[in-house]
């Protein structure tokens, strides 16, 4: 019988996440792909020093990097000299590589909340009572705020996003492995982000969710796209989470739990096969 591969677990079990338990996911997930790999958990601060003795390192519900910055930057660097196996690949052109994307989302004409970060653009965001700032590297709407129009010209720009605060219905995830559609969940309610209900997408809400795991080019990993539905009924991209995404596998039924983590193992094997060890 061939070796077993090795793979080091990324989390953050101690995070305290708004409305979601990230240690539960996690040892659901690690309890299932020891059936497939010999599996080690470890903090984030811990991975740069441990990974050399692993086959593949999974990134999985680390926390948001702004809080150890320093030290992410420095595993991703090693990582990337030694020819590290990092799943998520480090090459994600979405929040793991921070909030620029919106910018260039929205530039390129992609449906989007419109983003900008500069004064001389806010012409081209919509008239609206409040407008969202967020720090360019900001996550868990940390450091997140509400500003009316007026104020906008008083901001330190530099750091910051800029996007009107749209009036949406819901929001609405989509989760994938690799470039496969897994399930949906939405929030009914607008001001209860976390308590999610599955929902069924339309074949046009999967095109919309397509374009951008297409836009991403990330042949292997997990992502999760985030969108709003506005009043008008169209899907505007919140967030494309390529990094750490929280699936709320607590929240599915158990033959798409089954399913998702298949689909997770066979794409680790296959990632790992694409890959050959620096």
């Amino acid at each position: 019988m061939p070796d077993r591969r090795r793979a080091l677990y990324v989390t953050d079990l101690a995070y305290p996440a708004r409305g979601r338990r990230y240690c539960d996911e996690d040892i659901f997930l690690t309890s299932r792909l020891r059936d497939d790999f010999d599996v080690a958990l470890c903090h984030p601060l811990d991975a740069a020093a441990l990974m050399d003795a692993f086959d593949v390192v999974v990134v999985r519900n680390s926390g948001p990097v702004l809080h150890y910055q320093r030290e992410y930057d420095a595993f991703r660097e090693r990582a990337k000299a030694g020819g590290t196996r990092v799943y998520n690949p480090l090459t994600g052109r979405g929040d793991m590589a921070g909030k620029q994307y919106l910018l260039n989302l929205t530039t390129a004409g992609h449906p989007v909340i419109p983003t900008v970060d500069r004064p001389e653009d806010l012409h081209l965001l919509p008239e609206t009572g409040q407008y969202a700032v967020k720090p360019k590297v900001g996550a868990d709407s940390i450091g997140l705020a509400f500003v009316p129009r007026e104020q906008l010209d008083g901001l330190a720009y530099g750091d910051i996003l800029v996007q009107p605060r749209i009036d949406f219905r819901y929001e609405v995830s989509f989760y994938y492995v690799d470039d496969a559609f897994q399930y949906a969940l939405h929030a009914p309610d607008p001001e209860r982000r976390w308590v999610l209900e599955s929902y069924e997408p339309t074949d046009a809400d999967l095109a919309f969710a397509r374009r951008f795991i297409d836009w991403n080019t990330l042949d292997h990993g997990i992502q999760r796209v985030d969108a709003c539905r506005t009043r008008e009924g169209a899907l505007l991209l919140v967030e494309l989470e390529d990094l750490n995404p929280y699936l709320s596998l607590d929240l599915v039924p158990d033959r798409t739990r089954d399913s998702f983590v298949a689909s997770m193992t066979e794409s680790v094997h296959r990632f790992l096969d694409a890959q050959p060890r620096g």
